[in-house]
């Protein structure tokens, strides 16, 4: 899934030469509408940029907005340089060296994904807070009374780069050892027969050749970054997700929350055109001859053995068991607590928005990726480019530009049906459950047709000739031909949207109903409370469906690798 994200406006390999085939026009179209559809927020949030804020963004700019682009850049320099440090160094141990628990480092150092940054931030001012675990037996051990000894204050702005890097590091980990394995081994042979160290052949010939993929899993890991809301809010780090949602909810002023989301556009225009550098940089050459086969691993000894286990087990245990095991402890001393009517409810809402989204998102990628497959224009592919690019977007700025112009709309159809017939109609799009998942619908789009698109160019367009050739015409080819051979896929997809819906707080926070919470919410809602041990029922729902990715992910790894060997 993360390498298709990176890949996603790459030429499609399954596009036939024939170019555009007659009786296609519907799906050039609906290809066309969904695109606009979709791009709504962006095109909102840019509009708004000429619009006069008046004396709420001359405040906000004299004031708040130096830092937040202050702390924006220091999260992104220091979160780029802990994901780089994480990722990077594990991959490369894990795919050249052999030691003790190896393979179960493989698949082990993509579990962080599952967990999302707010809720290590939840657990760890928790665990390392004055009155907790750990500072309390520091102080049984040392005999230290309240002011005898210096603890470092986790809610800062080092505290949020230090769990965001623990959280986000396998966006690099999965991209730099699949480049780790896809480089030449005759290469690293060359290397090893001249004297090169291990060191040396990673510094000076492995590094330089996963340089595109590390750049595009850094890309990705800062984009996590600039969109996270609840590590920042709760560690009181003012950044531009936080000063959307004070703005929108605090001072009441969507225009100036449009500008502030702008302003944010700027640091993701950066990373998407970082994105692409490193994208049309992927396509280096390689020598063939031995390309995939199997190399002989780094056989560590002594100290370097266990050098290794404990520089692979760091980011595990810190960035999933121990969060883990806390919750659970949590969950398990505060059971009726934690697991009581409301985690009920918030989970079928939970359950509600992400299977509508999911099966939504399915749909429209099919209709975007068979559009393209039948109709290869450049039109055709700048539409569903535009219409993926949702991924790349903070859930605040989407947020903000979905509640503009649905508030517009029932504005406007509120004031015509009361003027010429005297009723209310209330609010139709904004403020329900048709906004949210609108909201999760442009947000995720990508994850669903990078995953649909991929299945589908596996089919080769012989098929359709041959179907063709039968009498089949196209909506009968994707319903009896496609849609049967893709349906594994197909079931990733809507679980994949569906596992990035619970775990989204910024938009669901903005956009949902009234009284409309979900698992994420009710975390964020009871940890800014001070009542994380009542969370930790929900805080664990999140984290267990968050690991079918991660199983997902490994397993596609682990097979991509066994067929190339």
């Amino acid at each position: 899934m993360i390498r298709n994200l990176i890949e996603f406006t790459k030429n499609s390999s399954f596009l036939n030469q024939s170019g555009k085939k007659s009786g296609s026009g519907k799906w050039n179209v609906a290809t066309l509408l969904i695109a606009f559809l979709v791009s709504i927020p962006v095109i909102t949030i840019l509009v708004n940029i000429f619009i006069p804020a008046g004396e709420v963004w001359a405040h906000l700019s004299s004031t708040v907005l130096p830092d937040y682009v202050k702390n924006s850049i220091w999260l992104m320099l220091g979160v780029g340089t802990g994901v780089f440090i994480l990722g990077v160094g594990t991959a490369w141990i894990v795919t050249m060296c052999r030691f003790p628990g190896q393979k179960i480092f493989n698949w082990a150092l993509i579990l962080p994904m599952a967990v999302p940054a707010y809720l290590m931030a939840y657990t760890y001012t928790e665990f390392l807070s004055f009155t907790g675990p750990l500072q309390t037996m520091l102080r049984d051990l040392m005999g230290w009374g309240p002011g005898d000894y210096w603890f470092p204050d986790i809610r800062s702005v080092q505290g949020a780069i230090l769990m965001m890097s623990f959280v986000f590091y396998p966006y690099v980990y999965l991209l730099s050892r699949s480049a780790f394995l896809e480089q030449s081994t005759s290469l690293m042979e060359a290397s090893r027969s001249l004297g090169c160290t291990p060191f040396q052949s990673f510094y000076k010939i492995a590094l330089p050749l996963a340089r595109p993929s590390i750049a595009g899993g850094m890309a990705l890991a800062l984009m996590e970054t600039l969109n996270d809301f609840g590590t920042v809010d709760y560690f009181g780090v003012q950044t531009f997700t936080t000063g959307i949602y004070r703005t929108w909810f605090g001072l009441g002023e969507p225009v100036a929350a449009a500008q502030l989301s702008a302003f944010l556009l700027l640091f993701i225009l950066f990373l998407i055109l970082l994105e692409k550098w490193s994208r049309n940089k992927i396509n280096y050459k390689q020598s063939g001859s031995g390309r995939y086969k199997k190399f002989s691993l780094y056989d560590l000894k002594g100290w370097k053995k266990w050098g290794a286990v404990i520089a692979c087990s760091i980011p595990m245990v810190f960035g999933f068991i121990i969060p883990v095991t806390l919750l659970t402890e949590m969950m398990i001393s505060n059971f009726d607590a934690a697991v009581d009517s409301r985690f009920f409810q918030y989970g079928l809402n939970t359950l509600l928005v992400g299977s509508i989204a999911g099966i939504l998102a399915l749909i429209i990628a099919l209709v975007m990726a068979y559009g393209v497959r039948l109709n290869p224009s450049f039109t055709t592919r700048t539409a569903t480019r535009i219409g993926a690019m949702g991924y790349a977007i903070p859930g605040s700025v989407i947020a903000v530009g979905v509640m503009i112009p649905f508030g517009w709309f029932d504005n406007t159809l509120d004031s015509w049906m009361r003027s010429t017939f005297g009723m209310s109609t209330g609010l139709i799009l904004s403020g329900t459950i048709v906004a949210l998942i609108f909201a999760y619908i442009v947000r995720f789009l990508a994850v669903s047709y990078t995953t649909v698109e991929s299945s589908l160019s596996k089919i080769t367009p012989n098929m359709d000739e041959a179907a063709e050739g039968l009498g089949y015409k196209f909506n009968q080819i994707l319903r009896k031909v496609h849609i049967p051979m893709m349906s594994k896929s197909l079931f990733a997809a809507i679980i994949l949207v569906f596992v990035d819906v619970i775990k989204e707080l910024p938009a669901t926070l903005i956009v949902r109903p009234f009284n409309f919470d979900t698992l994420a919410v009710q975390v964020y809602r009871l940890a800014s409370d001070e009542r994380l041990a009542e969370s930790s029922g929900a805080a664990l729902a999140i984290i267990l469906v968050g690991i079918i990715p991660v199983i997902i992910l490994s397993r596609s790894m682990n097979q991509g690798r066994e067929k190339k060997i």
